[in-house]
């Protein structure tokens, strides 16, 4: 045999072709459907987006951000999306960039005179965007800012609001993950209930 002679074995090209198609079925395609039913199985709130109802109607996720406008509401961190889901991004500037130092300032001071509080005061949560653009937690400290506010425009006694705070403050996953934090919109929907 010399090296111009090409050999076709079609029995080879058969059992690759076979082969793949068993690879593409069976990680594809059942991996898949099994992690997913799987999914759906053990953590069925989560799987689904973990929705909140209010009579039987969907007001949002327990996982995303969204804004309230309202002084009746806690306020969530600032959305380089738009509090749009679709459109998820953090702002990716460096704590160098000079427009980034700026839009902080700016925050910092809308906070201060919204919240009646000094500049210094005003915790970063409130004034920075989180990674993904819908984190729909803040601090203790962010909510605690934002209590007085809250409380006088719903006529409620602050210290009522500030209950509400500590009993909707979660603490770190699994005793030892993260911090303290508090869900906007479950709190909002709290409030809403009383």
């Amino acid at each position: 045999m010399n090296a111009q002679t090409t050999i076709y074995d079609g029995g080879a090209l058969r059992a690759s072709l076979a082969f793949s198609g068993v690879i593409l079925l069976g990680m594809g395609l059942s991996y898949s459907l099994a992690g997913t039913g799987l999914g759906r199985l053990l953590f069925a709130q989560q799987a689904t987006g973990s929705m909140i109802e209010r009579d039987g109607h969907v007001v949002g996720s327990a996982l995303v951000a969204q804004d309230f406008a309202d002084p009746r509401y806690f306020r969530p961190r600032p959305s380089a999306a738009g509090y749009d889901p679709m459109a998820v991004a953090g702002s990716n500037q460096a704590r160098s960039n000079p427009g980034l130092r700026a839009r902080i300032a700016e925050a910092t001071a809308t906070v201060a005179q919204r919240e009646g509080v000094a500049r210094s005061a005003v915790p970063a949560d409130l004034v920075t965007q989180s990674g993904g653009g819908l984190d729909p937690h803040i601090s203790p400290r962010g909510a605690q800012v934002q209590a007085t506010r809250v409380a006088k425009a719903r006529g409620m006694d602050v210290a009522q609001v500030e209950r509400m705070i500590a009993q909707h403050t979660e603490g770190p996953q699994l005793g030892l993950l993260g911090q303290p934090r508090v869900n906007v919109l479950e709190l909002n929907l709290a409030l809403d209930a009383l």
